[in-house]
């Protein structure tokens, strides 16, 4: 696929299991947590629209307050738009972010029954949700195998040298390709609290970084 090229013979799956050894004492992301004590796609759903350019605690607080106003989709549409946006504010693009959240409960109540649905196309198709978003809900909400690709998940791979893409697309296409079925729920999880904790956009704490030895950047290979 053009745009996107993994790196032969890198061990991802092996580095991956490294890092979940490591997660100790990293934070969680909000929406694992989420889907943890909920286990509610909708809520997952509502959450992970929420979280897009936010931080986790911005996004949390905001998601309480939104399924305290609209807990189900029936509610999600009965809402005033303008209110949706007052309980979600400050998040990130607020504004937009509650008229596609009014017009996400319309199109669940109309096409499927006021329930998520659970495959990525028809996730897909909901206003406003691209890719990471579907995947993540997947993911989290249903436990199904996706790849779910951010910033952090498509810096850090190309950075550690595991693949070559142009953006978290072809990230996931290449992943999708190349990485056992077994590890897709684990990249997300495991790459994001990696990215948050050591592996920063800018000054990453490579002195601190247990798979310094997988690492294109700081010049060290290893790879077989």
């Amino acid at each position: 696929m053009r745009g996107a090229r993994f790196r032969k013979g890198f061990p991802l799956p092996e580095l991956l299991e490294r890092l979940e050894t490591e997660m100790r004492g990293w934070q969680v992301p909000a929406l694992e947590m989420v889907a943890a004590k909920q286990g509610d796609p909708f809520r997952v759903l509502m959450g992970t629209v929420l979280s897009l350019r936010t931080r986790d605690e911005t996004t949390l607080p905001a998601l309480g307050r939104l399924m305290a106003l609209a807990g189900n989709p029936a509610r999600l549409v009965a809402a005033n738009v303008a209110d949706l946006a007052n309980v979600i504010y400050p998040v990130a693009f607020y504004r937009v972010k509650a008229r596609n959240l009014s017009a996400i409960g319309a199109a669940l109540l109309e096409r499927h029954g006021g329930q998520v649905p659970d495959t990525l196309e028809a996730l897909l198709e909901l206003p406003g949700v691209g890719r990471k978003t579907a995947n993540h809900v997947l993911g989290l909400g249903f436990g199904e195998p996706a790849i779910c690709v951010d910033t952090h998940v498509h810096r850090i791979l190309n950075r550690l040298g595991a693949l070559t893409s142009r953006d978290p697309d072809h990230t996931e296409q290449a992943l999708r390709r190349h990485l056992p079925r077994d590890y897709w729920l684990k990249v997300n999880r495991v790459l994001v609290p990696f990215g948050q904790a050591l592996c920063a956009p800018i000054s990453p704490r490579c002195s601190q970084c247990p798979v310094t030895g997988y690492c294109r950047r700081v010049g060290v290979k290893r790879h077989r």
